[in-house]
């Protein structure tokens, strides 16, 4: 891709294009005042932290020590002063869905492709969320309650056939430059996100709709809502399903993390190192036992990609499961506190935290394998994600590479998770674990189990 993006392309890298954005979000909100009346859910929010008074100390310190441990954009202001400001600009989000933006190098006067601001709620929060006033804050359960209804009350909006004015509508006098998912920029991005992990060159010229199910005789593709867009499937024989009996196919289009074995029952999962946790990832659930000393392989999916997850292993579903969590809450140690300074995109440098912490959907599956026999597999929400859909039930059989649910309108990070016993060989695809990795594609081998 021909512009480097934070890691999933939820946020551009460059920080200046954030606070670009922002200040255009501003100029929208102050031209149309009814987004100051503020939704029912938002209000709510506002009402529980004016009425709390250490709510009300975090939320203005949070973004007062935002401003102060950063430095100030070039325009000399911060990006957002406090948690009001924020509330009206959060208000503004509950109408639009996330847009595909362009930016202009500002030394070449190019425009490049930069995604979209995938997580635009985060893109308001990277810095307050930092600081340690804003990492209690967003530990709080009654504070993660409400930005639950708020985040619902935002997916009913994502769900509406307005929702979907984002893939064809261009705004080329808004800086940044907007424009629709369907033009052609946009979708060859999402192309060229598709064939990472290909050397075919040919495969790089194929549209949009050889990779995914749509209807370019539509003007929307035959996509229904934002939503619809976002969880689209890939066409039929796009992503071959690694069938041999002890390959393990990737759950998830996604770029590798790490693998970690040797995995404890209880971890201090909130240190600076952020150990896995295998009771508190899966909720203290009495199976968590049967994994202690296994392996945990993490990866992360792309802004720009496929959504959905697959089951990795032919077998039967045992348990499936729902964990409420936070959505805004990064590790403490990748915050102003980092020797290396905060984390810019906060929380992408916590993902490992956030298997402990964050909603999640955790789904064990039975193998007809006996070499692999139970494992599971967990969904791990990051900020905007408040929806981890689950679409199997608890006894269904699975042939390896069967849907096993999806992710709404956001991204996020995903485990498998294997008993000790098991013994594997990863295939990366040429791609070395860690923040830089490019995307495996679905269903392919990501792992062989040792005879």
């Amino acid at each position: 891709m021909s512009h480097e993006l934070h890691i999933g392309n939820w946020l551009p890298k460059d920080k200046q294009h954030i606070e670009t954005w922002i200040s255009d979000l501003k100029k929208r909100v102050e031209k149309e005042p009814k987004h100051l009346d503020l939704v029912a859910p938002i209000q709510e929010f506002k009402d529980l932290v004016d009425n709390e008074p250490n709510l009300s100390l975090l939320a203005e310190k949070m973004f007062k020590d935002a401003a102060k441990l950063k430095k100030l954009d070039p325009l000399g202001n911060a990006e957002l002063e406090n948690f009001d400001d924020f509330l009206v600009l959060l208000n503004a989000i509950m109408t639009q869905a996330p847009e595909y933006t362009e930016y202009q190098d500002p030394k070449t006067g190019a425009l490049e492709p930069c995604g979209l601001i995938g997580f635009p709620i985060n893109a308001l929060l990277d810095w307050p969320m930092a600081t340690d006033a804003g990492y209690t804050f967003f530990a709080n359960a009654l504070v993660n309650q409400q930005l639950k209804k708020i985040l619902t009350y935002w997916s009913e909006y994502l769900n509406t056939a307005a929702s979907r004015s984002v893939l064809v509508n261009d705004f080329p006098d808004r800086t940044p430059k907007v424009l629709g998912w369907l033009s052609d920029v946009a979708k060859q991005e999402m192309v060229n996100v598709a064939c990472q992990a290909s050397s075919d060159e040919a495969l790089l010229q194929q549209p949009f709709e050889h990779f995914f199910n749509c209807d370019p005789s539509d003007p929307y593709f035959g996509f229904k809502s934002w939503d619809d867009f976002f969880t689209r499937t890939f066409a039929d024989g796009v992503r071959p399903i690694a069938d041999a009996e002890n390959e393990i196919a990737n759950a998830c289009e996604s770029a590798p993390l790490q693998v970690v074995s040797n995995v404890s029952e209880n971890a201090n999962f909130w240190l600076k190192g952020q150990p896995y946790s295998l009771q508190n990832m899966m909720d203290f659930d009495p199976l968590a036992k049967e994994f202690v000393g296994g392996t945990v392989y993490q990866a992360f999916l792309s802004a720009l990609s496929y959504h959905r997850w697959n089951s990795p292993v032919s077998g039967t579903v045992k348990k499936t499961f729902i964990v409420n969590g936070s959505y805004y809450l990064g590790n403490r140690y990748e915050g102003f506190i980092n020797d290396n300074g905060a984390d810019p995109s906060a929380p992408n440098d916590s993902q490992a935290f956030l298997t402990a912490v964050a909603t999640r959907a955790v789904i064990f599956i039975e193998s007809d394998n006996p070499k692999i026999g139970l494992m599971c597999f967990i969904a791990v929400g990051m900020a905007e994600v408040s929806s981890c859909e689950i679409t199997v039930q608890e006894g269904q059989h699975l042939n390896k590479g069967d849907e096993l649910g999806m992710f709404h309108f956001g991204g996020s990070t995903h485990c498998l998770v294997f008993r000790p016993e098991v013994e594997l060989e990863f295939d990366f695809h040429n791609t070395t674990p860690g923040l830089d990795a490019s995307n495996i594609p679905v269903c392919s081998r990501i792992a062989t189990v040792k005879n």
